[in-house]
């Protein structure tokens, strides 16, 4: 079992690294007193989860001291144990600090100084945590950006990344764009099979209309080209740490030409990426159909 801890001091970027952990499938827990590890631990273990990540700081209070110990003896069981350490300057934690308005941990503790200052309890900290620096790997986040946070990480923990989600997501321009939307293409271009009386009550779905648009060569253009930009800038997208992207293909009805698109691009790519469909047009559609007529 793989378990890996994070630490630190506050405003360094550990909730950075728990949710890029937690995309890559790790199990993860926020502010877990260090006290309560093995127990957790061997809980989860139990239940079957294989890798595990938790985040644990100065709110554990005194225990904190404990956690080099604690570790060890997770390596004694037998799990592969990784700490990080997440560090930064001073004057970018406060800045952080200044950009997010929150408080810092140090000062909501039980018997806090009220009167304590922002840059006071950032060295406060320094002084209880200190000792851990040399229990795990330090990272030094003072001038990374996120991105490269999460690609440290990933490296540090040998973590695989989570399969990109593909959601090609068909819709009616009729209706707006998708606000969901990463990327969005209109194929209103092409012949609309709406005017072809046999194929007007069918969808993008049917023999029939899929039979038309095949026929048709600017359509297999469009497709083409929308999947050559996909493939061209998907890595890039990866790149960014990127787990999610929302291709949206609109048409005036959402009915025929974009259903059709989204069909045939969701298979080309099923076989790359982890891949959703929806059709907002038809499933609008069929909710109005099914509410019940005063």
């Amino acid at each position: 079992m793989r378990v890996v801890l994070i630490t630190g001091i506050s405003g360094s970027g550990k909730s950075i690294a728990l949710n890029t952990l937690e995309d890559d499938g790790y199990y993860c827990i926020d502010n877990l007193p260090s006290r309560f590890l093995h127990e957790v631990i061997t809980g989860l273990q139990e239940a079957g989860h294989e890798r595990i990540a938790v985040a644990i700081d100065v709110r554990s209070g005194e225990s904190i001291q404990d956690m080099r110990q604690l570790a060890n003896g997770l390596g004694r069981y037998g799990q592969d144990v990784k700490i990080i350490f997440l560090n930064a300057r001073s004057d970018v934690l406060i800045q952080r600090y200044s950009e997010s308005r929150r408080r810092h941990p140090i000062s909501v503790l039980p018997g806090a100084d009220a009167s304590m200052t922002l840059a006071e309890a950032i060295e406060h900290e320094r002084e209880r945590m200190g000792d851990l620096q040399e229990a795990g790997v330090v990272l030094d986040t003072s001038d990374l950006n996120p991105n490269v946070l999460r690609t440290w990480v990933r490296d540090l923990v040998g973590a695989d990344r989570a399969p990109l989600t593909l959601m090609f997501q068909s819709f009616a321009f009729k209706h707006g764009v998708p606000l969901d939307a990463d990327l969005v293409f209109d194929v209103r271009c092409l012949p609309n099979p709406h005017y072809v009386p046999e194929l007007t009550q069918l969808t993008g779905q049917d023999a029939g209309v899929v039979e038309y648009l095949q026929a048709i060569p600017s359509v297999q253009r469009m497709i083409d080209h929308i999947a050559d930009f996909l493939h061209t800038w998907m890595p890039n997208y990866i790149m960014e740490n990127r787990s999610y992207i929302t291709v949206a293909i609109g048409c005036t009805g959402g009915q025929h030409r974009s259903v059709y698109c989204v069909e045939t691009l969701a298979q080309r790519f099923r076989r790359l990426e982890h891949v959703l469909v929806r059709h907002r047009g038809l499933d609008r559609k069929a909710a109005q159909r099914a509410q019940p007529q005063g």
